[in-house]
């Protein structure tokens, strides 16, 4: 009996060791998205795996039709969301998902709204990390948003993508 008692305390102390050993603080993130007027538009929600960001996201409010979706520069979201800063780019890329030399740390695939404005999807972003103190964290000085646009990403044009205006924003906290 005090044998079972002990491997039960080993396995135990074994477990909280592993999980120790994940990288400091931010395993998981959230952001709350709002529109430019105040109302919540839906949530993100971060998780670190081993091949980048899996991103949860889930809107609801947007106006249908394709829009560009970027991590940005700055965790700020002061309407109408310029406070942002540009798109999230630790590595100096040029933007675009067709960029030759690589694109920018934040682009990510178009998002593709229904005429009911909801949309639930999950897109991995390889080129970030939850992880603090890394070149391409998120969680550098001054943070990072996650914004959708007005308009559709294009994939080439630097350094926007041309995609229209900031119509949500939400801080990863």
């Amino acid at each position: 009996m005090k044998y079972v008692a002990q491997f039960g305390t080993v396995a135990v102390a074994t477990a909280l060791l592993a999980f120790a050993s994940l990288p400091a603080a931010a395993q998981s993130a959230k952001a709350a998205l709002k529109s430019a007027d105040g109302k919540d538009v839906g949530t993100i929600e971060a998780t670190q795996t081993p091949s980048g960001v899996l991103l949860k996201v889930s809107v609801k409010g947007l106006p249908p039709g394709e829009r560009a979706f970027h991590v940005h520069a700055v965790g700020k979201c002061e309407a109408p969301f310029t406070s942002a800063g540009g798109h999230f780019n630790p590595g100096n890329k040029k933007h675009g998902m067709m960029a030759a030399d690589g694109h920018h740390a934040g682009d990510m695939p178009n998002l593709h709204i229904p005429s009911s404005g909801e949309l639930t999807i999950e897109v991995v972003n390889a080129a970030i990390t939850l992880e603090k103190g890394k070149p391409n964290s998120v969680f550098d000085a001054d943070g990072s948003a996650v914004i959708i646009h007005a308009g559709k990403d294009d994939y080439k044009t630097d350094p926007t993508g041309d995609a229209g205006g900031r119509i949500a924003c939400g801080v990863l906290q």
